[in-house]
């Protein structure tokens, strides 16, 4: 059974984590009654921790505006799961331009722990191999990715000074629809009013956001993660490929993916799901040719090359180094 102490700690993270809590929800999360939660919050009055009591039928208890943290209270696990986080996005890409943020983010977190626990957490981290090096990422300024999430959130228009991939410079109102993490780098998806088109933009490329008056609705069922990688495969580049494969959704999609090629069902396929073997159309677009060959074959399933020509007679030269490896003697 947890111990009063436990519990009392337990409800001031709930309180934390914002909003206000009912004494419905606290009683349920904690395992007791209400007069109990009555008492913890007392508790924590006592510790000079600023609960305030909310009235009226959608009323319980918040922490009161501007209340800072306490120094951090961590288990084994929460300690654990923080530290390889903030490794793990540090490699990943998903920081900011404040390079040294996860790092002194870290070095906080490890003095404020037992010295039992830092020590055991300092020898994970140390013997901890990845297989693959560190990704070089531009990162977002911290200021341009907060003030991007808090007009998503809300449904308010932004307007962003951007420097495209040519160099060139515009100042631009955008309606963002979310944010969507990808391959190491930060992306903004929504509506450009300006030309009534929607848009995918570059984090790093963003040197300011401001919040504009008004609001807008996004798209019902509208999935930004989706359309980001959809902008991908559609990106112009030298190469137009059109395929027809036969197999299903899933077993095209382990080699080419989301943010490569568009997979389209026939109409005979439709409805049949994505475990369904069918002819369907692939479409995607390269600046060249010659990595695709290989990852055809990797397929291991039928497939007709519609266009471009080009692409035939790679395939078949792929086709013929195959041949005459596999009828070749060793020496």
């Amino acid at each position: 059974m947890a111990r009063p102490t436990h519990r009392v700690l337990t409800l001031l993270e709930l309180l934390q984590s914002g909003g206000i809590r009912t004494m419905a929800e606290l009683a349920d999360r904690l395992g007791v009654d209400e007069r109990t939660v009555r008492r913890y919050v007392d508790h924590l009055i006592d510790l000079d921790v600023p609960v305030e009591s909310v009235r009226g039928r959608y009323g319980g208890y918040r922490l009161a505006p501007g209340y800072r943290m306490p120094p951090l209270m961590l288990s084994d696990d929460e300690a654990l799961a923080v530290l390889l986080g903030l490794v793990a996005g540090r490699r990943a890409g998903l920081t900011t331009t404040t390079d040294t943020a996860s790092e002194t983010a870290a070095a906080k977190i490890r003095r404020v722990l037992p010295e039992r626990l830092a020590h055991r957490l300092d020898t994970v981290l140390e013997s901890l191999a990845f297989t693959a090096p560190p990704g070089d990422f531009a990162a977002p300024e911290t200021a341009v990715l907060l003030s991007v999430a808090d007009a998503v959130r809300h449904r308010r228009p932004i307007s962003i000074r951007y420097t495209a991939a040519d160099g060139r410079r515009s100042e631009r109102t955008l309606h963002p629809y979310g944010l969507v993490a990808h391959s190491g780098r930060w992306y903004v998806t929504g509506a450009d009013p300006a030309i009534g088109e929607d848009r995918t933009f570059r984090l790093d490329r963003i040197a300011d956001a401001r919040t504009l008056p008004g609001s807008f609705d996004p798209p019902a069922g509208f999935d930004p993660a989706q359309h980001v990688l959809s902008g991908f495969a559609k990106a112009q580049y030298r190469h137009e490929v059109v395929l027809r494969i036969q197999g299903t959704v899933e077993q095209i999609r382990v080699r080419l993916p989301a943010g490569l090629a568009t997979v389209e069902e026939s109409a005979s396929a439709e409805g049949a799901g994505p475990e369904t073997e069918g002819w369907l159309r692939v479409e995607l677009r390269a600046e060249r040719l010659d990595w695709l060959p290989p990852v055809l074959a990797s397929l291991d399933r039928p497939f007709v090359i519609e266009r471009p020509d080009e692409l035939r007679g790679l395939v078949a030269a792929l086709a013929d180094r195959l041949a005459a490896s596999a009828r070749r003697v060793p020496p």
